[in-house]
């Protein structure tokens, strides 16, 4: 586990100054970040993992309330879609989503939510997060998903609350942002396999994917720790790992567990989620995650065993990185040649 090292890092801010634009010291920066809140994440969690929402498997009826419910919430902070589509929602077809695992599934759909740069505005960075879940067993029991991935959904919502704070006060961000909602990942990493053959931006534009899944408890080894996991940062771009340390650095000052980014990991984490599709296009993507609890694609992964302190920093850390990458600038390039 390599632990963060503030002096080493320190210098390097101050030696990259002229790469590394380090923007979260004004207080529209602080009144943004602090504006994300563990009451929040709370209220929101408590629905999108409740009862109500049967588990979110694909194309359900209980992911389909769960996705008005994150549709509502956007309309209230007055975030709207992207202006090439007509809603919020991407359809993922019926035939695309198939037959897998004995199952057929119904039409489902990933949710778009869309802040607009004002200096590069075809410039995009993505963030995303799987809402869907594994709705029920055979008893009727529901897995409520509440870390996976209710946490990263909650996440994503706060954070674009966040920037849209700060673009009410002035300070939209130079770079579009995109908060990509994908369904179907729990049967293959299927609604971001649709999207990346389906971009509503070309993915030449979008600069880099920050994906959220898993950030609202600790595994066993961590437990008690303020850390998070981040996967695949350096794999194709050197810059995208030095931003998010440095954001990191000048915020919540997290520990970054860099164990899964291990070529010979035998859970094979960088390959199992969402940003996977994008680093497969070439798209930097970095990957946050707690790493596996004993409540993991269990009933008992309910929203009372989060941890909302600590989802609250690993969420602010995302958004901190995201207003550096959305804020620089040049933007990041790849200069990591991938064996993927």
């Amino acid at each position: 586990m390599k632990s963060f090292l503030l002096p080493a890092l320190a210098a390097f801010a101050l030696s990259s100054c002229t790469t590394i634009n380090l923007t979260h010291e004004g207080a529209l920066f602080k009144k943004s970040i602090e504006s994300i809140s563990s009451t929040d994440l709370k209220k929101h969690l408590y629905i999108i993992a409740s009862d109500e929402m049967e588990g979110r498997e694909t194309g359900s009826e209980g992911q389909k309330r769960a996705g008005k419910y994150m549709v509502s919430e956007y309309q209230k902070m007055g975030v709207s879609h992207p202006k090439a589509m007509e809603s919020f929602f991407q359809t993922v077809p019926q035939e695309y989503l198939g037959a897998r695992r004995g199952k057929t599934y119904p039409e489902s759909e990933n949710i778009l939510a869309f802040i607009e740069g004002t200096e590069k505005p075809h410039e995009i960075i993505v963030l995303s997060a799987h809402y869907d879940h594994v709705g029920k067993n055979k008893a009727g029991e529901i897995f409520n998903g509440a870390d996976d991935d209710g946490s990263g959904t909650v996440a994503l919502m706060e954070i674009a609350e966040a920037f849209q704070l700060a673009k009410k006060a002035g300070k939209a961000p130079k770079r579009s942002v995109l908060f990509l909602h994908v369904t179907a990942e729990e049967i293959g990493l299927v609604g971001s396999k649709y999207y990346v053959e389906n971009p509503v931006f070309p993915l030449a534009n979008t600069v880099a994917n920050l994906n959220i899944d898993m950030i609202g408890r600790s595994d066993p080894e961590n437990k008690g720790k303020n850390y998070v996991y981040v996967i695949g940062s350096d794999k194709l771009s050197t810059s995208l790992k030095k931003i998010n340390e440095v954001s990191n650095a000048a915020t919540v000052n997290l520990e970054l567990n860099y164990k899964y980014d291990d070529p010979n990991d035998p859970e094979m984490l960088y390959y199992r989620s969402d940003h996977y599709n994008f680093a497969k296009n070439n798209v930097p993507a970095a990957f946050y995650f707690n790493g596996i609890h004993e409540d993991y694609h269990r009933p008992t992964d309910t929203p009372d065993k989060i941890d909302y302190e600590l989802l609250k920093k690993r969420t602010q850390l995302v958004f901190a990185t995201a207003w550096e990458l959305a804020n620089r600038e040049e933007r990041i390039v790849v200069d990591v040649k991938s064996s993927q």
